[in-house]
């Protein structure tokens, strides 16, 4: 039998609305309730196939139900601002499906529902709703069920009401009006609540039926309660009671689920930066034919290809590997690119290959005068420097240029810039390999195919150059780019590739001393509980802390109590077992992320750890690290400092050296907010957190306590990230009002910093986004919300930014300089590590002094700001010692 779903559309806004929090467009419109609710649809869709939909809303206009009883809902709050301004859109996303809309002025949703049920009752169809609205209950019936997704979709039959509500469906009205509804503001009949309702209709079946039977109540209280309230049982009955003769038009064909609006669902789903939804609605790569890809196989061919490529002004090209991790991938094969829509493939792995090809091919890769672009071009410039082949002319990198333009965008590959910029849907990754158990290396891959795939990305790749540099070249990016982020792929590329060397036996002793203490933590755990559970287990644990202990619940979740780090943070002020478990979480996580992950990560190739380091992943322009992580190493616990030990010099007489930049952000707001105060206080090199401490405290810098001086770096670091009086106070544990007290004292000292922070905001305000010393943008539309917590992050951010993405700038240029003269005085020391404001090197010991001053001078030299840049230089046998 056929299927006909109706959907409470208003029910299904606020689920979507609550279930996606802070989701908006680039340039601050709100969008959460429509990806949610086209996302929640689509799964409905997919999970039961209907063939046929029709989605009921509300309207403002006030219903019938308000007109007989003002009281009506009032107890509700009115439908949030950002869900309001969402309404209009989820309806148009819905009619570019093709899907049935239903509303009505001066009826609810609910009573559309009815209408559209009654009149399907003649047509032999399986009629499902969903909503979480129990009054839709009395809908269900022989062919009819309710769906309701805020109980796990708990499907509800004539049983399932009978079992949850004691009552038949057709009683469901019966029962409200007795009881009442709180959420409606139905008042029903005062002293008779959901036992009592559902006891009475058992017995006489109907409200009429009671009032006609009044006398066989048994309880005499009932029976004068109702009798007292008869006007107040009828008005309840009126309004909970549907309407199912609604003056609307119900065509079953009208409800059938046809072919979407394609064209217009992917420029509404582009415009709301829908990526992956936008992907689905636009046409296939292998249907655009409009270009020339050919397969070079033969030796002639391949040589006149290397003709074109001498040739040419500039060049893209592409790698197909058997890995995505560039230090142990091997070429499958390389796409060139010379002009739009003309591409070529050379094959130099499997049956059809060019002998010699990346030997042919050396001296054009090597070529500065030959223009290279690529995508992500780091990961070509790793393979070819494992090939002996030093990639120069690189020109362009369209991820990069893609970064820069809005660095606070999540994805800038491939597929997703040939969306976002050239309406294309590339060949997946997944269409060409396959997924799972059944997934194939790139060289078992029909070469056709690959040649299709591999020609496509450095066609895209071309394109995307000429539509990217323009605008890099509009927004004043292209200096940065230019200037920073492209001469660190050369960098980076080394970094990665020479790799960091790990102590195994010292980590294999630190992972059984770690499980001996792990499981002495678990017996001490057991006993502070009084009992075992399993301690990775929240729910379990929730159970324990505030069911057994009876500990205070802080803060709750869908699921329950939450046991989150803070919540156990404040806990552990107040018992023992909070604590041990934080104890016990940290040192599992940092035992497996760590200290047992390392030894396995070490590249069979090189013996080494050949970490990531990302370009194009934060938004201030800080690099990231990952595969493993390194720049996430706990510094201040015993154990994270104990780990850093096992980062040991890779020369059999090395040393390694830690170069940390000394309060550089302090220094930056001290640049850039021009306070003479501040910057006075570096000029002559004062102990900055001691010097804020005399400010505040209002006493001489020798009287100044170790705990003014903690307190004064808190307000110092915390002003940078635009700390609010609360935060302040929860950092230093101190009341809000104290909080607040020092951070005026803070501005009062120091007033040209309140400035500047005050124009970042507005600055942000009136032009959307905030800029470093460098000009490296950042977007911060959600800085004009209504939202106020979503306002003050954007606030503090458009605060931060400048500082921390100037920062990031400086050890930037700082690793370019020092990488570039390292190498011009052919010294063997390897910069292998960057962490936040520390470069860390692996030389030989004989090098140090010289190594030493060239480190100092790039990065204290590599800018001039108005107070001096410190650098702090240490060296020892492991990365512990040189902290």
């Amino acid at each position: 039998m056929d299927k006909l779903f109706l959907i409470d559309g208003n029910s299904f806004c606020y689920r979507a609305f609550y279930a996606i929090r802070d989701l908006s467009t680039s340039k601050g419109e709100p969008t959460n309730a429509i990806y949610g609710f086209t996302t929640m649809l689509s799964k409905i869709i997919k999970d039961y196939n209907p063939q046929y939909l029709a989605i009921a809303f509300d309207l403002k206009e006030p219903t019938f139900r308000h007109k007989r009883y003002k009281e009506y809902k009032i107890h509700r709050k009115p439908m949030p601002d950002d869900l309001v301004s969402q309404i209009p859109t989820i309806k148009e996303v819905l009619s570019c499906y093709g899907y049935a809309i239903y509303e009505k002025p001066g009826f609810e949703a609910d009573d559309i529902l009815a209408t559209i049920v009654k009149k399907m009752k003649k047509e032999t169809i399986e009629v499902c709703i969903i909503t979480g609205d129990k009054d839709t209950l009395q809908l269900v019936g022989e062919h009819v069920r309710v769906l309701n997704p805020h109980k796990d979709n708990l499907l509800y039959d004539a049983e399932t009401v009978k079992e949850h509500f004691g009552v038949k469906p057709s009683q469901i009205s019966e029962l409200l009006s007795l009881m009442g509804d709180a959420s409606d503001n139905i008042p029903g009949v005062p002293g008779i609540g959901e036992k009592t309702a559902v006891s009475l209709i058992n017995e006489f079946g109907t409200v009429k039926d009671i009032y006609r039977n009044l006398a066989r109540v048994k309880k005499e209280h009932i029976r004068k309660t109702l009798e007292a309230n008869t006007e107040k049982l009828e008005l309840s009955k009126e309004l909970t009671t549907m309407d199912s003769d609604v003056p609307i038009e119900v065509d079953l064909d009208s409800m059938r689920i046809g072919e979407p609006d394609t064209n217009r669902l992917y420029d509404l789903f582009k415009r709301l930066e829908f990526k992956n939804l936008a992907r689905e609605f636009i046409p296939h790569a292998s249907e655009n034919k409009n270009h020339d890809y050919k397969l070079i196989t033969q030796e002639k061919d391949f040589q006149s290809l290397l003709n074109k490529l001498k040739k040419a002004d500039e060049f893209t090209f592409d790698f197909e590997t058997t890995s995505r991790n560039p230090t142990v991938a091997k070429i499958v094969g390389i796409s060139f690119c010379l002009k739009e829509a003309e591409s070529f493939y050379v094959p130099v792995m499997g049956k059809k290959i060019i002998k010699n090809a990346l030997k042919e091919l050396k001296p054009i890769f090597e070529d500065p005068g030959i223009k290279k672009i690529g995508q992500n071009i780091k990961y070509e410039k790793i393979i070819l420097k494992k090939e002996k082949i030093d990639l120069k002319g690189i020109i362009f990198d369209t991820m990069l240029a893609s970064y820069l333009l809005n660095p606070s965008e999540f994805r800038h590959d491939l597929d997703s810039l040939a969306l976002e910029f050239l309406d294309y849907k590339k060949i997946s990754i997944d269409e060409l390999i396959g997924k799972g158990k059944k997934q194939l290396r790139m060289d078992e891959v029909d070469i056709e195919k690959v040649c299709e795939y591999g020609c496509e990305d450095s066609d895209i790749t071309f394109r995307l150059k000429n539509i990217l540099l323009p605008k890099l070249e509009q927004k004043n990016l292209y200096k940065l780019f230019l200037d920073v982020e492209l001469p660190l792929v050369d960098v980076l590329a080394d970094m990665e590739l020479d790799g960091v060397c790990i102590d195994v036996e010292f980590l294999k002793k630190m992972s059984g001393e770690m499980t001996e203490r792990l499981n002495t933590l678990e017996k001490d755990i057991y006993e502070i509980a009084g009992c075992e559970f399993n301690i990775n287990s929240p729910k379990q644990l929730s159970e324990v802390l505030f069911v057994k202990l009876k500990l205070p619940v802080i803060k709750k979740t869908k699921t329950g109590a939450s046991t989150d780090a803070s919540v156990l943070g404040r806990l552990a002020l107040e018992h023992a077992l909070p604590k041990a478990i934080l104890e016990y979480r940290e040192l599992s996580k940092l035992k497996s992320t760590y200290i047992d992950a390392l030894p396995e990560l070490i590249n069979q190739e090189t013996g080494k750890v050949n970490a990531s380091f990302n370009q194009a992943v934060t938004a201030t322009g800080r690099l990231s690290s990952s595969e493993p992580n390194l720049q996430n190493i706990p510094i201040k616990t015993d154990v994270g400092k104990k780990i850093r030990k096992a980062f040991i010099p890779s020369f059999k007489n090395g040393v390694i050296l830690s170069a940390d930049y000394s309060q550089i952000e302090l220094r930056i707001l001290a640049h850039l907010s021009n306070d003479e105060t501040l910057i006075d206080a570096f000029n002559r090199d004062a102990d900055i957190h001691t010097f804020t401490a005399s400010l505040i405290f209002d006493c001489e810098e020798l009287d100044v306590s170790k705990k003014m001086r903690s307190q004064a770096k808190t307000v110092n670091f915390g002003i940078v990230y635009g700390m609010s009086p609360y935060g302040l106070s929860r950092e230093l544990e101190i009341p809000p009002d104290e909080a607040k007290q020092f951070i005026d004292a803070y501005f009062e000292r120091y007033p040209k910093v309140y400035e500047y922070m005050k124009e970042q905001i507005e600055l942000a305000r009136d032009e959307g986004y905030v800029c470093t010393m460098l000009n490296r943008r950042r977007y911060i539309q959600e800085i004009n919300s209504k939202n106020q917590n979503i306002r003050m992050f954007a606030e503090r951010t458009a605060i931060n930014t400048p500082i921390q993405g100037s920062a990031a700038d400086i050890i930037k240029m700082a690793m370019i300089k020092i990488h570039s003269e390292l190498k011009k005085k052919k010294l063997k020391c390897m910069m292998v590590m960057q962490v936040h404001d520390e470069l860390v090197f692996d030389l030989p010991r004989h090098e140090l002094k010289k190594a030493t001053t060239l480190i100092r001078s790039n990065m204290e030299e590599v800018v001039r700001l108005k107070v001096p840049i410190k650098v702090n230089i240490t060296h020892g046998k492991n990365w512990l010692e040189a902290e």
